[in-house]
């Protein structure tokens, strides 16, 4: 029987058992991108379950100018489980800061994440990138957890976390109430 690897959304795929040779690693260089970009667009599009990618584009010249790449998926940890919205990137070329497409664009990726029946959305970002932090919270995102040195250049970052959909605490309570509980209602 020929191994497979299953990918997010079901679907089989013959796994490779031996590599044809030696891998190269390469760190990212702009000049390798016309190269590689098309390549990591079709990994993103291809392996990550969900995957929304929203672009604005120059109004002139169609030049990108700004980028949202995202995700929904099941998030188990929840009883019942839920839809589980990640926004893994944003970028905003450094001209075209101060204009709103960074608001607009997150905007709009939480407007297809909820058209999808997401049930909350979750992102990092650095805790010393005090924009960025501005944004998500001006929008409703609120810090749910301080991830210590989390990127590579060591600094820490914070999990924030948009509730799309309140959870009924009496819907998934699987446990008998005690006096405590009774006592709050």
């Amino acid at each position: 029987m020929e191994a497979t690897t299953e990918k997010a959304i079901g679907t089989q795929v013959p796994r490779v058992e031996e590599l044809p040779g030696e891998l190269q690693y390469i760190k990212y260089e702009h000049k390798l991108e016309a190269e590689y970009l098309p390549a990591i667009r079709a990994l993103i599009s291809k392996d990550l379950s969900e995957p929304y990618s929203i672009y604005a584009l120059h109004p002139v010249d169609s030049s990108l100018i700004g980028v949202i790449i995202c995700k929904l998926e099941p998030h188990a940890s929840h009883s019942p489980p839920t839809l589980r919205g990640y926004i893994a990137m944003l970028a905003v070329s450094s001209q075209y800061r101060g204009h709103g497409i960074a608001t607009e664009l997150v905007r709009r990726a939480i407007d297809a994440m909820a058209q999808r029946d997401a049930d909350e959305i979750v992102l990092e970002t650095e805790e010393t990138n005090i924009p960025a932090m501005r944004l998500y919270e001006r929008l409703g995102f609120v810090r749910s957890k301080k991830l210590h040195r989390y990127y590579l250049n060591g600094n820490s970052a914070y999990r924030l976390v948009l509730l799309l959909r309140s959870v009924d605490a009496d819907a998934t309570n699987d446990y008998p109430l005690d006096d405590r509980d009774i006592a709050l209602r």
